[in-house]
């Protein structure tokens, strides 16, 4: 278990961890909503103690700021990717294009927009809860958008077997990823005080945004890739949040 959690923390994170042998992404799958219930945590904790310092956007941009940092961005890496294979004529130039290290025109878009929805909802949800309220739905989102890569990956074939995700792809378990739903659906209990309307829109997200990515993965690149499940989170991520602000009006 202690192994599983380093092993997705050192994937998921830019946390300083030394080196293990035997290093098993598909064996620590379980543990990525944990990973990312404990970012989304550090996110709502950097957004409400700025907020009580600083203008409330500052603090919203802070704490997105925060996650960025402490992810190395690597999400929105993977969104970025995806939007730019947008504009390939086939798979194989598509595959291609999202190898390439270079950021395009769609794929700066696709980050900004996202950084910008990210920004606006932390600063909403500032002014909409409390404390525990803003870190509860940072931390379940967190949690939820880690765990929804999964059944993509089990899902779809891996598009690109050399990539970084296809150990995760090849290696992943029907268990693994049960495990994982449920922990991420177990994290939107941390919403319930907040409402159980709000956790369950969360939930809806979690449940519609990985299936319109894996579909679009599927019909334009033949699976998934590590760039597709990064896309994956970002924007399950984006409308957990969104979700949740349409439930609080």
């Amino acid at each position: 278990m202690i192994a599983a959690l380093r092993d997705a923390t050192s994937f998921l994170t830019r946390v300083p961890l030394p080196a293990r042998e035997g290093f098993d992404l598909a064996g620590a799958a379980w543990a990525f909503p944990v990973v990312g219930a404990g970012v989304g945590a550090v996110v709502g904790t950097v957004a409400w103690s700025g907020h009580l310092l600083l203008p409330t956007l500052v603090a919203a941009t802070l704490a997105v700021l925060a996650e960025v940092v402490l992810t190395g961005a690597l999400h929105l890496d993977g969104l970025a990717d995806c939007a730019d294979g947008c504009g390939g004529h086939d798979r194989a130039t598509r595959l291609r294009i999202m190898k390439d290290h270079a950021v395009g025109v769609y794929g700066a878009a696709a980050v900004v927009l996202a950084l910008l929805l990210q920004v606006a909802a932390v600063h909403a949800l500032l002014g909409a809860l409390d404390g525990w309220g803003v870190v509860a739905v940072l931390a379940a989102v967190g949690a939820v958008s880690r765990s929804v890569m999964l059944p993509v990956a089990l899902r779809l074939p891996s598009a690109r077997p050399d990539g970084t995700a296809g150990p995760l792809v090849r290696g992943l378990r029907p268990r693994q990823v049960l495990l994982a739903g449920g922990l991420g659906a177990a994290s939107t209990l941390l919403v319930w005080p907040v409402g159980v309307w709000v956790a369950l829109g969360v939930l809806l997200a979690a449940v519609v945004t990985p299936l319109l990515v894996g579909v679009w993965a599927d019909r334009m690149l033949g699976g998934a890739t590590g760039d597709v499940l990064g896309a994956t989170a970002v924007l399950t991520q984006v409308t957990g949040l969104l979700a949740a602000l349409v439930v609080l009006g």
